[in-house]
């Protein structure tokens, strides 16, 4: 069982005392595995072309020799000042057509070729240093990817990307119902992501950013995979961060994991913790049959919130076996030791700025450590799960854009929630899954608010019902295709449909 989380030495290179007083407080907190270099591009590399590996080196040699391992990032989730400045076109563009400074992090174009060359070189790098290191347990790719960039290149990608799934631009234009206030396209230059008039070329944009980010992860992942295929992969996601489709991405990956940041004192505990395990079982059900991982929770506090309290006593205990719970092999944090400076250095850490062992969050999560210790015969294990509930991530992107008679309050993702308490109140197994995957294993499948019926979808959820399996599912379901096209002959499905015939009634 995993225990640990992010560790960044790079920004204390000047204090080897701290360093050395790092190794003896992971220990005491029974901390066996760190997530290093995230976000050490300017450190690795501080001017072009000019490397520096050596800290790494040390780093790496001095985990080992102490029992701990490495989760090694690829640093590419924050470019360093000098190649910003150097070549413009890795910078984003925003809807409104201007070029983002440089500023913050997740500021980089997924197109660029100059800043996927940029990354091709350091991950080749890592690979060879790294790749055989005894410390390295696994590549952390990047790290929370998101965000979107309308460039000239991601424009250009974009009418590619729709080329491919149209082949001719009649499809195109049969498909968003183009007729309607004259967008009839007659060239492809034509098509603007931007129009929000067309709620189908909409879709297609967050699928094309979908799409394009997966292709840059992929990007990122060849020299690992190529150099080091025994080592595995992981990417960490943001629950149900609404820029990424991550039932797309997930078949790439070795293990999924994600980060888990609950605003614990909002409500009613209770409350917070069945929506945290909503989105466990989320990442439980994207790799069947495999674990995840707890990339990153907070030991005590996040800095991001209107107020961001500490955790009471005990909480980060039970949040975290409640991870494990559903299939986490372990817990991980952000981070280990606070910085003393910039955006996050009051966010919550193993080791706090009084830098010693004397503190209640400190003592929460060596205990912590001691649990996970006596539990490493369940690593790997998984729960089978009967009952199966459908959030998908492209239908609650139709909800959010259509114009219909509820225009706020549409309140998807919750509507989810509410069938989703009733069975962890009740300690029911159930799996989060898109609309996409197999549902033959479960006795019992949830489909609030299916609005969005995609191609397979019908069939899946007829023959489900037809070999004795329940099905529950809502108002607002079956009313558009995967283009947002309605059914025609009332809903759900459209007359003769298989969904309407499943279930039995219609909607005018």
């Amino acid at each position: 069982m995993l225990h640990g989380g992010d560790y960044n030495p790079d920004q204390w290179l000047d204090r080897p005392d701290i360093l050395t007083e790092d190794i003896r407080l992971m220990k005491l907190s029974h901390i066996n595995c760190v997530s290093v270099g995230i976000f050490a591009w300017a450190t690795y590399e501080p001017e072009e072309g000019k490397f520096n590996f050596k800290w790494m080196d040390e780093l790496l040699d001095r985990l080992h020799k102490n029992g701990i391992t490495a989760i090694l990032a690829t640093p590419s989730g924050a470019k360093p000042n000098w190649m910003a400045a150097k070549y413009e076109e890795i910078r984003r563009v925003d809807q409104h057509g201007k070029r983002d400074p440089q500023w913050h992090r997740h500021n980089h174009c997924y197109t660029s070729p100059v800043y996927r060359e940029k990354v091709t070189i350091m991950n080749t790098k890592l690979a060879e240093r790294y790749g055989k290191h005894p410390a390295v347990a696994m590549w952390h790719v990047s790290n929370e990817y998101g965000g979107e960039c309308h460039c000239p290149l991601c424009k250009q990608g974009f009418r590619a990307y729709l080329k491919a799934r149209y082949e001719i631009l009649d499809a195109v234009n049969d498909a968003y119902w183009a007729r309607f206030w004259s967008h009839n396209y007659t060239e492809w230059s034509q098509i603007d992501a931007l129009d929000s008039g067309v709620h189908a070329l909409i879709l297609d944009w967050k699928r094309f950013v979908t799409h394009q980010t997966t292709d840059f992860m992929l990007h990122e992942m060849k020299p690992l995979r190529s150099m080091t295929p025994e080592i595995p992969i992981t990417v960490n996601m943001m629950g149900f961060y609404d820029v990424l489709d991550y039932w797309k991405m997930a078949p790439h990956l070795d293990l999924v994991s994600w980060d888990s940041y609950p605003g614990w004192h909002k409500g009613a505990v209770y409350e917070t913790a069945a929506g945290t395990a909503m989105a466990h079982d989320v990442y439980r059900a994207m790799k069947q049959g495999k674990p995840w991982l707890l990339m990153e929770s907070t030991p005590s506090n996040v800095n991001w919130q209107g107020v961001s309290p500490l955790k009471r006593p005990g909480l980060h205990r039970i949040s975290s076996l409640q991870a494990v719970a559903h299939g986490s092999d372990g817990a991980l944090y952000f981070q280990f030791r606070k910085g003393r400076g910039s955006m996050e250095k009051f966010h919550g850490a193993v080791v706090d700025h009084a830098g010693h062992e004397n503190t209640r969050v400190f003592k929460e999560v060596a205990r912590l450590g001691e649990d996970l210790a006596k539990m490493n015969d369940i690593t790997g294990a998984t729960t089978p799960a009967d009952v199966a509930l459908i959030f998908d991530w492209e239908n609650r992107w139709a909800i959010h854009e259509e114009n219909g008679p509820r225009n706020q309050g549409k309140d998807y993702q919750q509507t989810v929630y509410e069938f989703y308490l009733p069975l962890w109140k009740r300690g029911v197994a159930c799996d989060v899954i898109d609309a996409d995957q197999p549902i033959d294993q479960y006795k019992l499948v949830i489909a609030p608010m299916l609005y969005m019926i995609k191609p397979g979808v019908q069939e899946r959820l007829s023959k489900f019902v037809e070999n004795g399996g329940t099905l529950i599912t809502t108002y607002f379901s079956g009313y558009v295709n995967e283009s947002d096209l309605c059914f025609l002959g009332g809903f759900p499905g459209g007359k003769d449909s298989l969904l309407r015939k499943t279930i039995g009634v219609w909607a005018e």
